[in-house]
């Protein structure tokens, strides 16, 4: 019994960092990370919804929805910062969204633009080729399109803010292996976006690989700025710019306009679900995971230890 019970210690001493304590568990920040979101968005969504209430009309409807749609997501920023702030053993979590972090630069927050452009782009021009989808140019609006990109990304910062910000980090101070934290916040991304509309096994394993190749930009570029950027042109790109569903959701403002009528289900584009459910975008985020791993073990990158 005495043999089995130091086997027991022995496993969570490997397991563990010497900085664990007992609200590590990682039930605890996912619980923790799940009520910050709904309690942000709703407060938001609650306050946005009073104040837009009187200047909403038929001329900027759609406008005011989709932007407020984003924009809700602004409650995730201030209530994380705050119980972030507040809590402080959760303090050194705001130095990873700095410089402190050698990779939060303007040089990382450029690359992840192009690279979350890019890799959409890529998507739905292989749409395009194939003829599963039509889109048509609608118009450019920058009195609307630029709003658009700045609550887009918030939007997208919120959730790397909440996943490979303070999930991330507080998994990363509880547990020795840091593929617990990289996995692990993954697999959250992926289930926060369960209720989506059009969502599928698919679309869900997509995510995933989306919340991976974040999380490995995170712990190989020692940047949060690089995801967060890189998330932000992923959606503006297919539903601002191209008009596509965003996890499910189609934006009523767009450049261009999709043909919904005539597209159709392939490896390329799923109908339901866009360009992310799919077999060509898996296997992109695959890819891409394989190169920032590649890239980061060969040159020995390492992130900044925020815990110390």
């Amino acid at each position: 019994m005495a043999e089995n019970n130091n086997e027991q210690k022995n496993f969570f001493k490997n397991l563990h960092t010497d900085q664990y304590k007992w609200n590590d568990f990682f039930l605890i920040p996912l619980i923790v990370t799940i009520v910050m979101m709904f309690v942000g968005q709703t407060g938001v969504l609650v306050i946005s919804g009073i104040l837009m209430k009187p200047i909403i009309n038929d001329n900027n409807v759609d406008f005011l929805t989709i932007f407020q749609q984003y924009f809700t997501f602004t409650g995730i920023w201030i209530i994380a910062l705050l119980y972030c702030y507040f809590t402080k053993k959760n303090r050194p979590i705001i130095n990873a969204l700095t410089p402190f972090c050698k990779g939060n630069t303007v040089k990382y927050l450029l690359l992840g633009l192009l690279i979350g452009f890019v890799q959409n782009a890529f998507c739905i021009m292989v749409a395009l080729l194939h003829k599963d989808i039509y889109i048509t140019f609608d118009s450019l609006n920058l009195s609307k399109v630029i709003p658009l990109f700045i609550v887009v990304f918030i939007q997208s910062s919120a959730e790397e803010l909440l996943c490979r910000g303070f999930l991330y980090q507080r998994l990363r101070r509880g547990y020795k292996n840091p593929a617990i934290a990289v996995v692990g916040n993954a697999l959250l991304f992926s289930l926060l976006h369960a209720a989506n509309p059009g969502v599928s096994p698919l679309a869900l394993l997509s995510i995933f690989f989306a919340g991976l190749i974040y999380s490995l930009m995170v712990y190989y570029c020692d940047s949060i700025w690089m995801p967060m950027a890189a998330h932000a042109a992923w959606n503006f790109t297919q539903n601002i710019i191209f008009g596509l569903p965003n996890s499910g959701n189609v934006s009523p403002v767009s450049i261009f306009k999709l043909d919904a009528s005539t597209a159709r289900g392939s490896f390329a584009y799923d109908v339901g679900f866009g360009v992310e459910a799919t077999i060509l975008a898996i296997a992109l985020l695959i890819v891409s995971c394989i190169i920032v791993y590649l890239w980061g073990s060969k040159n020995n990158k390492k992130p900044t230890e925020i815990w110390n």
